[in-house]
Order: structure tokens, then sequence, then C-alpha cells
């Protein structure tokens, strides 16, 4: 499969939403995964990424402007024993607690669908990274609104052999419009050439200016579990 710069993707679309990159470095070294979010209204853009133990969670920056906070305040990434889990909603916990009780991600996610926000009727998109003895893989999943939206479709992507400077990218929205038009097809192969500084600043770089609220990235190191992570915000 060809890969395809990420930072060009991203900097030719106004509007993915929030999205999942995972992968492995190029020097074959680390797991990578990034998640960034973004928002047009004012209680989206609202929002900061914080440090939560070995996860993240979002908070409201202004809680006098924060309106709604069922869609927006979550857990993006939890950790938990080898496996790392990153998504864009409350499902993170619905995997974790799957986990913990060894189902996996595609089982527990049965008892989800698609955010209720009519009519974009937003993709729940979900990674699960594991990383044990000094082995790797990943898979991620995007729940999503049927043709019709009488129904919810269900689609995940397992990768069990990473290749060394490639990853896949998942984000809800093809573009900007009214409504939000949903993600279509299998995850993006990109290219994964970089190290976390330099990939998380030309991840910033190329999220819409207007748009963009927050990016989360990590570098785990497959032979030791020990990890890098890298955050920015909007609202500094």
């Amino acid at each position: 499969m060809k890969k395809i710069d990420p930072y060009e993707y991203l900097s030719g679309n106004s509007y993915p939403g929030r999205g999942v990159l995972m992968g492995k470095s190029a020097d074959g070294r680390h797991a990578v995964t990034a998640y960034f979010i973004m928002g047009r209204s004012t209680n989206s853009r609202n929002r900061v990424f914080v440090e939560d133990g070995e996860g993240i969670r979002t908070e409201a920056h202004d809680p006098a402007l924060l309106s709604d906070p069922s869609l927006i305040i979550y857990s993006p990434v939890r950790v938990l024993g080898n496996a790392t889990i990153v998504t864009n909603g409350d499902q993170t916990d619905t995997i974790y607690e799957g986990l913990e009780k060894g189902i996996e991600m595609k089982k527990s996610l049965e008892s989800r669908e698609h955010e209720p926000d009519a009519p974009n009727y937003t993709p729940r998109i979900s990674g699960v990274m594991n990383i044990e003895n000094g082995r790797y893989d990943f898979a991620l999943s995007i729940l999503k609104s049927n043709s019709d939206a009488s129904g919810c479709d269900r689609y995940t992507y397992a990768y069990e052999t990473p290749v060394d400077g490639e990853g896949r990218i998942i984000h809800t929205y093809v573009g900007d419009g009214d409504p939000l038009p949903s993600f279509e097809g299998e995850p993006k192969c990109v290219a994964l050439d970089d190290g976390i500084d330099e990939m998380t600043e030309k991840l910033w770089n190329a999220l819409n200016e207007d748009n963009k609220v927050s990016l989360f990235v990590r570098f785990i190191n497959i032979a030791d579990g020990s990890y890098e992570t890298r955050i920015v915000n909007r609202h500094q």
C-alpha cells in the first residue's frame, strides 16, 4: 500500500474533526500514536488535554463557557498493563473495562454506536496498541451511521505486524460540511519518518489554524515499555 505524507494529508483538510493515528517509528524501536481534536463551536473549542496518570483527559479551558460536557469531556487515552487505548469519546472506558475482563475491543464496542448528535452522527473512532515481550500490534475501529441513519455500521482493522516507518490514521469527518460527512473507507496509510518532537510540531502545524484545539503524541519503546509524551493545547 502506498504511504502518504500525513502532514500534507491533514493540511489539505480544513476539518477532519478528531483523529487517531497509530503505527511504528522509522527506526522500528517505537510504537507511535497521536490523537487530535478540532472544534467549530465555542463549546468544542473550549478544551485542553491534561495528563491523568498514564493517560490524558479533556478539561474545559474556561469552565464558565462549558455548555454541554456530554460529548466533549472524556478520557481520550487510558493505559491498562501492556495496552494503550486511544479514542474520541467515553468508549475509552468501555474498552478499558472490557480488557480488564479479557474482552477485546471489537467485542466491547458491540454495546456502543456512533454519537447521538444528529444530523452529524459523529463516528466513534478507537484504537488499541498492545506491546508485550518485544512484540507490537494495534487495531483501529470506527462505528458510524449507516446510509439512512437507521443503524450503526461497525468496522475494525487489525495490524498484527506493523511496518517500520508506517502508520494508519482514521478521523471522524471527510471534511467540513453541514451536516458533517463521516470518514469513508479504510484508515489511511501514512509515512512516519520523524522523531516525537518533529512529528508533534508538524502535526500541529498541519491542522487548520482556526479549528485545531489539542494534540497528543506518544512514542512507546517496544523493548521496555517506557514512553515519551507531548501535548499541545490551543489554550496554553
